[in-house]
């Protein structure tokens, strides 16, 4: 009786299911290229959409079955279906307050074209006082012309202005300040570096104006804080720039109570157009203990943090933000090197590099503080995201790592290292080893001002060989993962794709960029859709849900203009986003996909 009761039971349940893979989807793609991400990397020609999710990836004859009277099909012409973007390294509020303010555009510029940009932005703003900072953003300080040219004070002392004023780097490791910033800022001859930071001096002890990493912070804390419809506002802007890049889930990589806020209010007002993950900054410097710092973090999880993924997008507060160094390249070297940085000890005419007298600072968490760090993180499920720029960076953070992973709560987490500009060879291999993911932002391996003339010489052919390792870590095993670091770069996903194929820059970049970053492959096709997808999906647990085109997970998938595999490798940066869907949802198209 028992057992006729349970095959009833089991027919029933086959019937159910037959009958949910046979009704009609909301929407049904046909005649496309869908690239999959699956674990084949699969090309298949149609597929369906219900309840928000994936119910058939297939041939247009399989799913003709789904197609119902109310379905909407979509004729794709033979155009490129991918999943959606994931990019999991970003400061989307940063990116979307710097489209409201006044900007330098990341170009190169000559001391006259800086001065004469911001004097532009101090002319049109009509409504501010003396005592009101000028806050200019996207400085693309390592591209000042010529090479090696100073930057200081002096050069903003010029402007017809009373305001202060300060200029952020687009690399956010370093702002200029005018003389009355310098004064606003109490910056004098005795003012000690802060950790983690250091206050440029002239030969004389004076303040130059150039404050590096954490001294940046004896201005930032004097600026007016974005009121709250400036954070709605830079919330909107950031999320309108994703939806036309094809973005549809996000790490922001460094966040504060403001930016979640922001964020929250849109997600109840059903405006949340991708899937937000937020990591949390754990900063030892002002005192807080390893302890305290989590415990901080867990507070703003449990007011965030919206629970498992569902169809509509949400918020998840999963990550802590660590700072390990600053950057490699010229004039900061705040990034921690194994061996010193290199200095001309003869001439320009005649150049003698040799090994200066330092490689770059302590690490901002000394070993024990870090170990101390991840193991309370991992206590709490959380996954630390650690900013590693320079070799002996990679390296501390490896070995604490290795540490943590003979611990039990340690065995589960998912670290990832962001950047990695420089890593050792002999640490290649232990990303795989340990089941670190490094996320790397593939637009820094071209041929620029920042990786030639301000970084070339100081680091000696044979560690220049080496810098942007993205073939070499794939090679090494490691799975490797995308972050923008918007807006460090402009937000543009597929010049950066382009140039993690090809490392080379931009055609009009200039003769003196022409060819290739080093010697170094570029990545296969393949390889860079996957970092930028289900790679980056892993880093945020989302990997069941999100990241490939498969039955059962959600539809967040993008419609290209163009086939990304086909196409020659310079077009990829070419590749414009027609329609972008979050759980089934349009949230982006163009004119050109009508």
């Amino acid at each position: 009786m028992i057992r006729t009761g349970l095959l009833a039971a089991l027919a029933l349940s086959l019937t159910v299911t037959a009958h949910a893979a046979t009704k009609p989807a909301d929407t049904v793609y046909r005649n496309g290229y869908i690239y999959t991400v699956d674990a084949k990397d699969s090309v298949q020609q149609a597929l369906a959409v219900r309840g928000g999710r994936i119910v058939y990836v297939g041939d247009n004859d399989g799913v003709q079955a789904l197609t119902g009277k109310k379905t909407e099909v979509i004729d794709l012409q033979g155009r490129m279906l991918m999943p959606g973007l994931i990019d999991a390294h970003m400061h989307p509020q940063s990116g979307g307050s710097r489209l409201l303010n006044c900007s330098l555009n990341y170009e190169p510029l000559t001391v006259q074209q800086f001065q004469s940009r911001i004097q532009a932005c101090l002319d049109n703003d009509k409504k501010s006082g003396p005592e009101r900072w000028l806050i200019v953003v996207n400085w693309f300080q390592q591209g000042m012309l010529p090479d090696g040219v100073e930057t200081t004070a002096a050069m903003l002392d010029t402007l017809k202005t009373e305001r202060p004023i300060i200029v952020r780097s687009s690399f956010g490791h370093s702002a200029l300040l005018n003389s009355k910033g310098i004064k606003l800022a109490k910056i004098a001859r005795d003012t000690q570096d802060p950790a983690g930071g250091k206050i440029t001096r002239d030969d004389k002890g004076n303040a130059t104006g150039l404050l590096e990493d954490a001294a940046q912070d004896l201005a930032m804390n004097l600026l007016p804080p974005l009121t709250v419809a400036e954070n709605l506002a830079a919330s909107k802007a950031a999320l309108a720039a994703m939806r036309q890049q094809g973005i549809t889930t996000f790490l922001d990589a460094y966040t504060d109570p403001e930016t979640m806020t922001a964020f929250a209010d849109l997600q109840k007002q059903g405006k949340l157009t991708a899937r937000a993950h937020f990591a949390v900054l754990i900063d030892l410097d002002k005192g807080a203990t390893p302890q305290s710092a989590v415990a901080e973090l867990v507070k703003q999880q449990k007011q965030f943090d919206q629970g498992p993924t569902k169809v509509a997008p949400s918020m998840q507060v999963r990550h802590a933000k660590l700072f390990m160094d600053g950057v490699i390249s010229a004039p900061a070297f705040t990034g921690a090197m194994i061996d010193p940085y290199l200095v001309n000890k003869g001439t320009p005419e005649k150049p003698d590099w040799q090994p200066g007298p330092h490689n770059g600072p302590a690490s901002y968490f000394s070993p024990e503080s870090l170990r101390a760090t991840l193991k309370e993180l991992a206590r709490a499920h959380i996954d630390p995201h650690i900013h590693v720029d320079g070799d002996r960076a990679v390296r501390e953070s490896l070995d604490a790592i290795a540490d943590l992973r003979n611990t039990p709560e340690g065995k589960r987490v998912r670290p990832a290292l962001a950047h990695d500009e420089i890593v050792a060879p002999e640490d290649y291999p232990r990303f795989a080893q340990l089941d670190v993911t490094p996320v790397l932002s593939f637009q820094w391996a071209k041929p620029a001002p920042d990786t030639v003339g301000a970084l070339k010489d100081f680091m000696g052919p044979q560690r220049y060989a080496l810098v942007e390792p993205q073939a070499l870590l794939l090679n090494a095993g490691a799975r490797i993962a995308y972050g923008s670091d918007w807006p460090v770069d402009p937000l543009d996903e597929w010049f950066a794709l382009k140039v993690g194929v090809t490392r080379t820059a931009a055609p009009d970049a200039g003769k003196e960029y022409a060819g290739t970053l080093t010697a170094q492959p570029g990545l296969p096709r393949a390889a860079a859709l996957r970092a930028i997808t289900l790679n980056a999906a892993y880093t945020l647990r989302q990997e069941t849900q999100t990241g490939s085109l498969e039955v059962g997970k959600l539809a967040d998938l993008i419609v290209l203009d163009r086939n990304f595999f086909t196409i020659p490798a310079e077009d990829i940066a070419n590749i414009k986003v027609l329609q972008t869907v979050v759980g089934g949802k349009i949230v982006y198209q163009s004119k050109g996909m009508r």
